[in-house]
């Protein structure tokens, strides 16, 4: 006799008072036993959770063993490339200088290309930053370059530790991520061409070149946060600036401000900034703190924010635009559900500068002339932490630029590189299983 059917012989029963409850028992029984089950099944489930302490290493090998089933299927790498990993596995320098990273400390990243008179300009000023010598620099390099290579070399005012974009378009010149034989080009109709490779929404086929600008940031954020020896337990913020952002002596000393002051003042923030998200502004000079949409100039967020950019990795890499900025501000921040901020003070710590864009670098046909001069004036202010916690907070409620609903400026139309971008976001989460046989 089954369950529901004994139950219901005790039907006449529940007219006595003294079973006139049996039914919230049973039902609460019931629920005790699903909750049981359900956790029996989830605590074995294949999928990642957030439930562990970030900092803890049970966190990291549950994270390990709960990510995807199967090691991606990255692109074979050639001699560079693997040469690179090995330097990538190598501890930072100048341990000898400064042997402790002090408490609390925020973490720095530096990502470049090739433009090496910008990279000096930038050293130059992450030299003169107050505090510098208790955090980390991480330089990570879209390819590799013997100039640029000296450069971060040369650093001795901080521990630095460079890493390698391991497959980087630049360190395969014959085959994918790079160039490949019977790959289209421009406006090649594959049918006609015989030539492999999807175009993007206006038409065009992938360039190496371009794609790099994505593939690399995503790489970097994936390595930093989650592969990287050195940062891989790290909860609390990095920041994140580029080989043509003048660093001001305050910017470190500021960005620790803010990061204190992110969960008290702006509870929509999910980041700091220490410039305007207008490039071209120097701030508005008012005794405010100011929440407004994330800025691509010095920008600071911790390991819980990562979180949930890495659960958006399906809308980052399929977003037809090359830019990663542009691709965050189009999907996955207006992915969240709600309002999505940055804390900054009301004058820049940060400044962009240069004329040339990112991978216009050296020795290329049509190369960008700029000698990295810069014009940028550093003022008594500029030298010292010049936030205050006291201050309120004035919110940018409409959010210029790009929104949800741009569709992208293109560039990223190929399947290899969608696929090429899931596959970094896997390829620290994997349950290595045994080959067959």
């Amino acid at each position: 006799m089954g369950f529901f059917q004994k139950l219901w012989m005790l039907k006449p029963l529940f007219k006595d008072k003294a079973f006139c409850r049996l039914p919230v028992i049973l039902t609460t029984l019931l629920g005790v036993v699903l909750l049981a089950f359900l956790l029996r099944t989830y605590s074995v489930s294949p999928m990642v959770t957030w439930s562990f302490d970030p900092t803890d290493d049970d966190f990291q090998s549950n994270y390990k063993i709960l990510g995807s089933r199967e090691k991606p299927k990255l692109p074979k790498q050639n001699e560079l490339s693997i040469s690179l990993e090995e330097r990538n596995r190598l501890p930072p320098r100048n341990l000898d200088l400064f042997p402790n990273l002090h408490k609390d400390h925020i973490k720095i990243v530096l990502y470049v290309h090739n433009r090496p008179k910008y990279l000096q300009v930038v050293v130059q000023s992450l030299s003169s930053v107050e505090g510098i010598g208790e955090t980390l620099l991480m330089v990570s390099h879209d390819g590799y370059y013997d100039e640029m290579n000296k450069i971060v070399e040369g650093i001795r005012f901080c521990q630095v530790k460079q890493i390698f974009a391991l497959y980087s378009p630049h360190l395969f010149p014959v085959s994918f991520p790079g160039v490949s034989v019977g790959d289209c080009h421009d406006k090649d109709d594959p049918s006609k061409k015989n030539c492999r490779g999807n175009p993007d929404q206006y038409g065009n086929h992938r360039s190496p070149k371009i794609v790099s600008l994505k593939h690399h940031w995503w790489w970097m954020m994936n390595t930093v946060w989650d592969g990287l020896e050195e940062t891989r337990r790290h909860s609390g913020h990095i920041l994140f600036i580029e080989e043509d952002h003048f660093i001001f002596p305050n910017a470190y000393r500021n960005i620790q401000l803010l990061a204190a002051l992110k969960p008290k003042k702006c509870l929509d923030c999910y980041a700091a900034n220490l410039a305007p998200s207008d490039v071209h502004s120097k701030g508005e000079g008012w005794e405010r703190l100011i929440a407004e949409k994330i800025g691509n100039v010095g920008y600071a967020f911790n390991r819980t924010v990562w979180r949930k950019i890495h659960t958006k990795t399906r809308e980052f890499c399929s977003f037809d635009d090359y830019n990663w900025d542009i691709t965050m501000w189009a999907t996955v921040f207006p992915s969240f559900g709600g309002p999505v901020y940055t804390l900054r003070g009301p004058r820049r710590s940060a400044a962009h500068f240069g004329k040339c864009g990112l991978h216009q670098g050296q020795g290329e046909k049509g190369i960008c002339i700029d000698n990295g001069a810069t014009d940028i004036e550093v003022e008594e202010t500029d030298k010292v932490a010049n936030i205050k916690p006291e201050w309120e907070l004035h919110v940018y409620q409409r959010q210029v630029g790009y929104k949800a609903g741009f569709k992208g400026w293109g560039g990223w139309g190929d399947e290899r590189d969608h696929q090429l971008c899931l596959d970094f976001a896997d390829m620290y989460h994997f349950r290595d299983t045994p080959s067959p046989g």
